[in-house]
């Protein structure tokens, strides 16, 4: 039952649904809790893109109105790119408004119109490309932009998808041949005859350990170092000064490439597995690029053979798949049976990002059931779903998953390519499939509960949110002064301290309601 401030917020809300301007200023200062599904590259905005190019010296191709690297640079102070015939400087871009606009587009989905050949999931997916020539010493500066842009929001936590550079990892997987054949999902599950039994797959483990994959920890664990210290200079953190992105809490999750040979993508998770052991701020791991890929599809069954045996050696660290992510009519309908089903059984996936195809998979009621009473939480990415596959209601799957009670979280996805916010799929998700205030605030609850953030949850159930632990019972949810039991618990649990804080935010949101 609603609390009376839960009711006057619902009949505001409702009143604001009458407009989607109003309802998303209403939802703007909604607390939100948790953006658990953000690719980082795909999150800032291009406008971002052009400046960094700019500082960068890089060039840009007008045919493809893409950055590339210069052929040198001048001697002058401060040094120029020399961009060669028909390239011309990225600066050139805050001089020509036409190339300006052109860049934008190209890096987003700002103007795009389908045509002939070209498809909202070509133009999406070949953004990254567009402007991947940019030096990553930038990326301090982009958690902060996401950083502000959550804080802006009234968002606490987010889970960053991030893939660290890979120094070594090429080298040392260039001297591994296996294996160069398709793994057949027809095939026995526990193994299969090209090669990927768990004996071939130890052996394979131990091979890249010896040759110095393990190295490569720390390698990426002092990127991480150098941009969460850019991050909290930027902003601030610490100081009196500090700006309010400070708030944010950022975690990383570990992008592996599937759309990879198998070699490739078995050493890139394997280093995921081993940083995500020992580094607190990378909570987990994500398989990410195109799931319609010919390797992504072709080799998907084996990539979750690999999930099966490194979560025997690792089990301790968290798993996020995409998986799902196709529609009919983008792949054949046999790849539309099995990849939830793989994701979960083999992948070990606690999350599922996207699954968009889940009705079409084999024994969808049943699939929905497991997914319901394994409280595996799925995150959608409404705008996401509609740009690169067309799926928008009545044809998505949400409805669904409520109905089955699946816990689902609101999530951007890339929401500088989309051009979008969180905000922006809260109201999507109001408009277009009539979620109510207590949804989109179970939303909230929901995301904070299903982070992979160490520690108990703040809630007796799994995503029951009417009963706190015995330690908070009996007293003001998020209240400012919690008994000395319950400050205790919040202080050995970095999961019910972000729950408190989420629900003391919303005691603030609603009380400050008229």
């Amino acid at each position: 039952m609603a609390t009376p401030r839960e009711q006057r917020a619902i009949k505001i809300f409702d009143t604001a649904r009458q407009s989607p301007l109003q309802l998303n200023a209403f939802l703007t200062r909604m607390p939100k809790g948790a953006d658990l599904h953000m690719h980082l590259s795909g999150a800032i905005y291009a406008e971002t893109f052009i400046k960094d190019g700019a500082a960068d010296l890089l060039c840009v191709d007008p045919t493809t109105h893409s950055f590339i690297k210069p052929i040198g640079t001048t001697r002058s102070i401060p040094p120029q790119p020399v961009c060669g015939e028909g390239h011309v400087r990225a600066e050139e871009a805050f001089k020509d408004q036409k190339l300006y606009d052109a860049l934008v587009d190209s890096f987003s989905m700002r103007a795009f119109v389908p045509s002939a050949g070209v498809s909202g999931h070509d133009q999406f997916f070949a953004t990254f490309d567009r402007f991947r020539n940019l030096n990553k010493s930038h990326t301090g500066e982009w958690l902060d932009e996401v950083a502000t842009r959550a804080a802006a929001q009234n968002e606490q936590y987010l889970e960053v998808m991030e893939t660290p550079i890979f120094t070594d990892l090429s080298r040392i997987v260039s001297k591994i041949d296996w294996p160069s054949t398709p793994a057949d999902p027809a095939q026995n599950r526990t193994g299969d005859a090209t090669g990927t039994s768990r004996e071939d797959l130890s052996h394979l483990r131990e091979t890249l350990l010896s040759a110095g994959l393990r190295d490569e920890v720390a390698v990426d664990r002092k990127e991480l170092d150098d941009v969460l210290d850019a991050r909290d200079s930027i902003e601030n953190c610490g100081q009196p000064s500090a700006r309010a992105a400070c708030s944010v809490k950022i975690r990383f999750l570990y992008q592996v490439l599937r759309a990879f040979p198998p070699q490739h993508v078995f050493a890139q998770t394997l280093l995921a597995f081993e940083v995500a052991s020992v580094d607190p701020r990378v909570v987990g791991l994500n398989f990410v690029q195109p799931e319609d890929a010919y390797l992504s599809m072709s080799e998907y069954h084996r990539q979750m053979l690999m999930l099966d045996y490194l979560h025997s050696v690792y089990p301790k660290v968290h798993i996020s798949l995409h998986a799902g992510e196709i529609a009919p009519g983008l792949v054949p309908p046999g790849g539309l049976r099995f990849h939830i089903r793989e994701a979960v059984d083999l992948g070990h996936a606690e999350r599922i990002g996207h699954g968009v195809d889940v009705m079409y998979e084999n024994e969808p009621q049943a699939l929905l059931k497991e997914l319901a009473d394994r409280h595996i939480m799925v995150e959608i990415n409404l705008t996401s779903n509609d740009v690169i596959l067309g799926v928008t209601a009545p044809w998505h799957p949400l409805p669904s998953y409520r109905a089955a009670g699946v816990p689902i979280a609101l999530s951007t996805d890339d929401e500088g390519v989309s051009r979008i916010d969180l905000t922006n799929e809260y109201t999507r998700a109001a408009m277009e499939f009539n979620l109510s205030y207590l949804d989109l605030k179970q939303s909230a609850r929901t995301s904070l509960e299903h982070s992979f953030l160490p520690g108990p949850s703040l809630w007796q159930q799994p995503d029951v949110f009417t009963k706190t632990v015995g330690a908070c019972a009996g007293q003001p949810l998020g209240g400012a002064n919690p008994t000395p039991n319950c400050l205790s618990f919040l202080q050995s649990s970095e999961k019910a301290a972000e729950q408190w804080e989420l629900e003391h935010r919303y005691d603030l949101f609603e009380s400050s309601l008229q």
